[in-house]
């Protein structure tokens, strides 16, 4: 009789997974991959403890056996290499990206540069897009170089750029789509085909795109990462990266993670987690917010240009067409005079906050001339492809209406 059940309730939970895997963004955000707690508690409990506990020496000898053999298996010996919590979270964005695993990270450049270190050796090469977050791009031709890695930089878009750049020894590709700041997107089919063809594994940024927006595993890339301090948190109150892929390729990183200690603690998984359960309702208001406000925008005197995928002018348009369910809440554009006249229409709006990051429920504006690249000048901002009159606008989820009538009082002093 207790076969017959527990067959039935695997039955359950099957038909209730492969409902969840055709559900919409917002109920995958809350139930997608939810794990069982022993206290049966709607919201995932917060495990705050350093290490863990065996009943006996028999049962740690059984522990390190299957840690030998590889067997998958949920116990945990310390707090560097596991966590309730911090899984419950892992679990669910692996789902939301159609992932065998995910791997937390206290930071989206922990993820990223852990990720590097771990799959990465002396004498490899790997690949960078131009128009990628400046960290990123640091780490890579600064502290990746001593360490004998060398990095080649590929204008954004120019696949056959980039299918030249690589050499025997590339290992790694790295790109982002959308990037920052110019929301460039990757035609990832064409992406993926060149790299597979070379036996190149492909890593991408897709903060600016949530698992909602777009699914690069879908297309084939080996490796997402995310900025989970983004849209996934969606609050402006944590700190967290995540990285999700193939299993074999997550369980070095996840080996990797536990020497490095680049760790998420539970309070902010469980901060975390209650982000994502809402991560459908701010991305569908973001891209219309996104959408309204890009198009406002383009149609401003006092405006140069606009960025947005979903606009027809951006040279990426078509491909973000297809690809994307979405086209995201950051706009970027140029205002018309210099980095003065810039200055005085940001300090002239009012419900944006003057503030670096994105995807949160507050709106916030920059300009990346000085919040980012303010220790160059303004000949080596060019270079890097910032103009001082550069705005970065990262939408929220107040009313559109509201955010065009402030842009609009504010253009008028540029």
């Amino acid at each position: 009789m207790n076969n017959q059940n527990n067959q039935a309730k695997k039955s359950t939970l099957s038909n209730k997974a492969e409902l969840l895997k055709l559900a919409g963004p917002s109920t995958q955000s809350v139930h997608i991959n939810g794990i069982a707690n022993p206290y049966r508690s709607v919201g995932e409990p917060i495990v705050q403890t350093a290490t863990y506990q065996f009943e006996d020496v028999a049962d740690l000898c059984a522990f390190q056996e299957a840690q030998l053999s590889g067997d998958d298996h949920d116990r945990i010996e310390y707090g560097r290499y596991g966590n309730p919590t911090v899984n419950a979270v892992e679990k669910r964005i692996a789902g939301l990206e159609n992932a065998n695993d995910a791997l937390l990270f206290s930071t989206g450049m922990a993820a990223i540069t852990t990720t590097l270190l771990a799959l990465l050796s002396s004498g490899d090469n790997i690949i960078i897009t131009d128009d990628s977050y400046r960290r990123t791009r640091q780490f890579c031709e600064i502290y990746l170089k001593q360490m004998g890695i060398t990095t080649t930089v590929v204008p954004m878009g120019d696949y056959e750029a980039f299918e030249a750049a690589i050499l025997p020894n590339t290992r790694l590709v790295i790109s982002e789509s959308p990037t920052n700041p110019y929301l460039r997107t990757l035609d990832l089919e064409r992406f993926v085909a060149i790299a597979k063809k070379h036996q190149v594994k492909t890593f991408i940024d897709s903060t600016f795109a949530t698992p909602l927006n777009i699914r690069p595993l879908d297309w084939g890339v080996d490796l997402v990462v995310h900025s989970a301090t983004k849209y996934l948190g969606g609050h402006n109150d944590i700190l967290a990266g995540v990285v999700a892929g193939g299993s074999g390729t997550l369980k070095e990183l996840r080996n990797a993670l536990g020497i490095f200690g680049g760790i998420s603690d539970p309070h902010n998984a469980a901060l975390l987690l209650r982000g994502i359960k809402t991560l459908g309702l701010r991305v569908e208001r973001q891209n219309q917010n996104g959408q309204a406000i890009s198009e406002f925008l383009e149609g401003q005197p006092n405006v140069e240009r606009v960025w947005y995928p979903g606009l027809p002018s951006h040279p990426d348009h078509e491909i973000a067409k297809q690809q994307m369910s979405g086209f995201g809440g950051v706009v970027s554009f140029t205002v018309k005079g210099d980095l003065e006249s810039t200055s005085r229409f940001i300090d002239a709006v009012k419900i944006p906050l003057i503030a670096a990051s994105l995807g949160a429920v507050e709106t916030l504006i920059e300009p990346p001339a000085i919040m980012a690249y303010y220790d160059l000048t303004t000949e080596e901002r060019l270079a890097e492809g910032i103009s001082n009159n550069l705005v970065r606008l990262a939408l929220g989820i107040e009313d559109a209406e509201d955010i065009i009538a402030d842009l609009e009082q504010a253009l008028a002093v540029v």
